[in-house]
């Protein structure tokens, strides 16, 4: 008998698989930002850490692109690609939102469970999108919002940076419950949470 050839990770990617990896560095890259500004205070480093998922999402949109041009494609592709979204769509906004100010206990909560949706999101659309495909090679819908739409709550950091409204200058201030701090713009993050595990159906363009 033919014994099987050990999988070989390098053997195995194609050329978008590389801009996906380009897509968690920038991820990545933001995190190590939002650290450096949480050391330093100096709020230069939010405004790279914003700028660095827009990057991401470009090299998102590019690894599709250029599976399609390519036409290949592979499991390890669609894994790599969640895996990807959820440093640079899922934890990263979250970590930007923490360093902007919402530290408290039910901000954490909220954070906690908006990077859970983000996770959540990408299983489910990885174990259905045979299915969604209706037979075909290209899903024709998304089941609630994908996570990149968390680049729109990185753009509100971004102008809340901006404008200053960081920390206790957050907008509209924050709440003081049972002893424990909630800050109303992390509800932003609870809502886009919450969409991406709807069962909205979003036509994929």
């Amino acid at each position: 008998m033919t014994r099987p050839k050990p999988f070989s990770m390098i053997r195995e990617f194609h050329l978008a698989d590389w801009f996906t990896l380009a897509n968690s560095f920038a991820g990545m890259g933001a995190l190590f930002s939002v650290m450096t500004f949480l050391q330093t205070g100096d709020v230069k480093h939010i405004y790279y850490a914003c700028a660095l998922i827009p990057l991401a999402f470009v090299f998102d949109v590019l690894d599709g692109s250029v599976a399609r041009w390519r036409q290949q494609s592979s499991t390890m592709g669609r894994e790599l690609d969640s895996l990807a979204d959820v440093i640079s769509f899922g934890v990263a906004p979250a970590a930007i939102a923490y360093a902007c100010g919402m530290q408290g206990l039910f901000d954490r909560i909220v954070l906690v469970f908006f990077v859970a949706c983000g996770v959540s999101r990408l299983a489910r659309f990885n174990v259905t999108a045979e299915a969604l495909s209706e037979g075909g090679d290209k899903v024709k819908y998304f089941e609630g919002t994908p996570i990149p739409t968390s680049l729109v709550l990185v753009i509100v950091m971004w102008i809340a940076a901006a404008q200053g409204a960081l920390g206790d200058q957050m907008w509209f201030g924050k709440l003081d419950i049972a002893g424990f701090y909630l800050h109303p713009l992390v509800l932003l993050y609870a809502l886009s949470g919450s969409l991406m595990v709807s069962r909205i159906r979003v036509p994929k363009l």
